[in-house]
């Protein structure tokens, strides 16, 4: 199924460049000049960040002051759903759809001109989102085609992209498809470990490959699982230690269960004790705490996702964190999570 209209630590140690105390962690929105709901934001420094969404990729430069349009050329139709940055003139943007609507484009030079380095030729394969392990090797993932995963890799900064052998991996469930939500449904944690989230099946599930993406394991996750529920973002901040963010895209207020926490690196997944309210669509790790945005607001955890606070009730889809935060949603909103 095609889903594109998605919708422990002290203070001193809770960031790595932290506020001096929880509480004071508050976005400052920058205004992008756009109406789009942007599904992906890459954060490169606190000066640096890329975002995109339908028909949209923006740059920033300068903390978000300011944005340049930066999208590639006769694309106003494709909807991207991932950007991954290098720095501020490496990126690599990714469109979902149906058959040749999913496409990977490529800059290096700010994004005044892209490659397009793949183009979908396979009518049931619909790619959802990609993630890279450093500025070379990269996964792209796909909705399974004919229950079996479906896994592109690169190893030249996407130039160029290889499917990853299908019997790589378990058995697809019946329905099951990843969401196309915030970039996010594809991690990565070091040299090797990536993560691969689903939804729409029997079971909302996390996929595991501790070899680059060449080989995979599946577990199951406490997280509901329909057409509308699911994992839609998994976050590791080390190959042990991990969080997967979901709900009901449908009903964002609703309290179907959609968070889960891993001290295994995935093999076994624990509901919070204390989890936020609604649905979240995007998670990262911000140093030892995480924090996880959706429709309904955003909420800082910093015990590895066992309990968790509000920080804000403002529509976010998407986040990517380094030194400092940065998120993105509908109507162009973006925002840096810092001092209040």
């Amino acid at each position: 199924m095609k889903i594109l209209l998605l919708a422990t630590a002290t203070a001193a140690s809770l960031l790595a460049a932290p506020p001096a105390q929880a509480h004071e962690a508050s976005w400052e929105l920058h205004p992008t000049g756009v109406d789009v709901r942007l599904r992906a934001v890459s954060a490169v420094n606190s000066h640096v960040a890329w975002t995109s969404g339908k028909g949209t990729v923006l740059r920033t430069t300068d903390g978000g002051a300011s944005w340049q349009a930066v999208t590639p050329p006769d694309a106003a139709e494709l909807d991207f759903r991932d950007v991954e940055a290098f720095d501020a003139w490496h990126a690599v943007a990714l469109t979902a759809g149906p058959a040749d609507t999913s496409r990977i484009y490529r800059t290096s030079d700010g994004g005044r001109t892209w490659s397009l380095t793949f183009r979908n030729d396979d009518p049931a394969a619909f790619y959802d989102c990609m993630a890279f392990f450093d500025r070379f090797r990269g996964l792209a993932m796909s909705d399974p085609v004919d229950g079996k995963f479906r896994v592109l890799s690169t190893h030249d900064g996407g130039r160029s992209w290889q499917r990853v052998p299908e019997g790589n991996f378990p058995p697809a469930l019946p329905g099951e498809f990843g969401f196309a939500a915030s970039g996010q449904c594809v991690t990565t944690a070091g040299p090797r470990d990536a993560w691969i989230a689903t939804g729409g099946g029997a079971t909302a599930r996390v996929l595991h490959s501790g070899d680059g993406g060449r080989h995979w394991t599946v577990s199951d996750t406490p997280l509901s699982s329909s057409a509308s529920t699911g994992v839609f973002s998994v976050a590791f901040r080390t190959h042990r230690q991990g969080v997967v963010v979901g709900g009901d895209y449908k009903n964002p207020a609703s309290r179907v269960a959609g968070l889960a926490w891993s001290r295994d690196g995935g093999a076994t997944w624990d509901g919070p004790a204390q989890a936020p309210f609604g649905y979240r669509s995007g998670a990262a790790w911000w140093g030892d705490a995480v924090v996880a945005v959706g429709p309904t607001g955003s909420d800082l955890s910093r015990d590895g996702g066992r309990t968790w606070r509000s920080l804000d009730t403002g529509s976010f889809d998407t986040i990517d964190c380094v030194a400092v935060c940065w998120a993105a949603g509908e109507h162009g909103r973006a925002g840096v999570l810092s001092r209040g």
